[in-house]
């Protein structure tokens, strides 16, 4: 059986970072790690190739090789999958689509003709697959019916199916599951609230092969909450802070956290020592009454702003993500918001316009009330998306203030004194990786950035006296602070974009509802004799 495996389109997002991507010569930031698993759980008798479509497009030859196409992929890539359903179709291939995206809205696979569902979790539902496909069926819908899978027993992903030139960071998952109860997450509807966690030795192993195939950057375990089950994670830390010391520290480490891991000194320095340096915390607001509504009570227990600087200090560069449009939310929220940002100098702050995910919490209550929006019952994890559901408060003044305050925290100079904030406060990383020899694209990379924000910006004298400053007093931080500096060319491109995208949704509305309340007046008003 030959493969083809294809990861959809992404549409530019904050995430994206591809002014930063291109100074180092790279086009993506992440891999698709679902793919790769996919391949390594199928029988290894079967041939693959996998084509990420942000990095290369499938070529024709692959479409004639291919006697199978299987595709995942998230909301977001929702057009570009479904144009691939298409285009396998119309050359006669058989499809199988899986991923979060169709597990949590299957019909507009079905209905682009998708033969193959495979939802949930992929180590119950691919041999299930398998064995239609041997049986000799044409079609069939997958389910794992509530059941959720060990995850000691999944396989190392197949990394050598990756043109790793082309990436960032690499990706790897230790567990699965959130033992939270956030009413607008979907992780808890697809995978569970009880967390389950890979083997010590599994992880280890796909680092083992990540470093045997001349991995030596960043890795982002992709936990939707790392630390989820602390006992398991701490076992594993011990185990990954001597391997990584023998190896040199060849990986830097980043996560997803809850905000209470400030709260755990033990699990902060551990996860020091295995040479994490960065984590992305879930804060949402810092008004406590949205927290309480939305079931983030996890958030209200300790100061939110101590946290961050907790984190902070010990040597992990924080970002974090934000929401705006909770219900009964009090007017000012975005500039609470960006207040909170400002106060604790976190650098990166997603911010985004609440979206009603499908079969949540909170979906399932704005339904139940009446308040989602005919035709987005999907929604969108996106920035650049107006809420799919009516709002507590007018969703112009929320759109409006949203626009604002994104303008405002990725306004150039502010980001950069942001960075620079940061930076200064924390803890240099105390592990000392083996020397290599700087890479020609990594030096053009510094010159360029001296040569666009020292010299060519308006922010070039802000940039050489924070520059000096970190070199001054915080030198073990230089090179992640410089990285996090070339950022500031991707969000000054991106805000514009979140601007104009968010502005034209909203002229959009306000027209269809001033042409709504102009046909309500007319069938109001009384006839005429």
């Amino acid at each position: 059986m030959r493969v083809l495996l294809l990861y959809p389109l992404f549409p530019k997002s904050f995430w994206s970072f591809d002014k930063a991507l291109e100074l180092v010569g790279r086009k993506v930031s992440l891999p698709p790690l679902s793919l790769t698993t996919v391949a390594a759980i199928l029988p290894q008798t079967w041939e693959f190739r996998l084509a990420d479509r942000n990095v290369r497009l499938e070529s024709e030859a692959d479409w004639y090789w291919a006697d199978l196409v299987i595709i995942s992929g998230m909301i977001v890539q929702k057009p570009d999958m479904l144009h691939l359903i298409s285009e396998a179709k119309r050359r006669g291939k058989r499809v199988a689509v899986g991923g979060p995206y169709v597990t949590s809205v299957p019909e507009a696979a079905q209905e682009a003709g998708a033969d193959f569902l495979v939802l949930d979790e992929g180590e119950i539902t691919l041999p299930m697959l398998v064995e239609a496909l041997e049986r000799g069926e044409t079609s069939g819908v997958f389910r794992a019916n509530g059941e959720k899978p060990d995850v000691t027993t999944t396989p190392v992903p197949r990394f050598d199916l990756l043109d790793l030139r082309a990436y960032n960071d690499m990706s790897v998952q230790f567990s699965r599951g959130c033992p939270f109860q956030c009413e607008f997450c979907d992780i808890i509807v697809l995978y569970g609230r009880k967390p389950r966690t890979k083997a010590p030795a599994q992880l280890l192993a796909e680092l083992q092969a990540l470093y045997d195939l001349g991995w030596r950057r960043s890795i982002f375990i992709v936990d939707d909450n790392f630390i989820g089950n602390k006992r398991n994670v701490k076992l594993l830390l011990r185990e990954l802070a001597p391997w990584m010391k023998e190896h040199g520290y060849p990986f830097r480490l980043t996560t997803e956290a809850s905000v209470d891991l400030a709260q755990d000194q033990e699990l902060l320095d551990l996860m020091i020592a295995a040479n994490f340096t960065a984590v992305f915390l879930g804060i949402e607001t810092p008004d406590t009454e949205s927290l309480s509504l939305t079931q983030k009570f996890q958030n209200t227990r300790n100061s939110l702003i101590e946290s961050v600087q907790k984190i902070n200090e010990v040597g992990l560069r924080v970002m974090a993500g934000f929401i705006i449009g909770f219900d009964d939310e009090k007017p000012g929220a975005g500039d609470r918001i960006v207040e909170f940002v400002e106060a604790t100098a976190i650098p990166q702050a997603l911010f985004s316009m609440l979206q009603a995910l499908p079969n949540t919490a909170l979906w399932h209550r704005l339904e139940k009330e009446g308040r989602l929006l005919d035709g987005d019952d999907e929604a969108n994890i996106h920035q650049t998306t107006l809420t799919n559901f009516i709002p507590t408060r007018p969703l112009e003044e929320i759109a409006r203030e949203y626009v604002r305050c994104f303008w405002d925290l990725y306004e150039p100079s502010r980001y950069l004194a942001r960075v620079h904030r940061h930076f200064l406060a924390m803890k240099p990383n105390p592990n000392k990786k083996k020397f290599k020899v700087p890479e020609f694209s990594d030096i053009r990379a510094l010159f360029t950035i001296c040569w666009r924000q020292g010299i060519k910006r308006d922010t070039r004298f802000q940039f050489w006296r924070q520059l000096f400053s970190i070199i001054r007093h915080n030198p073990g931080v230089f090179e992640t602070y410089l990285v996090n500096c070339a950022l500031n060319e991707h969000f000054a491109e991106y805000r514009q974009i979140v601007r104009n995208e968010i502005e034209a949704q909203l002229t959009e509305y306000l027209a269809a509802k001033a042409e709504s309340n102009l046909k309500t007046a007319e069938l109001q008003e009384p006839a005429v004799l």
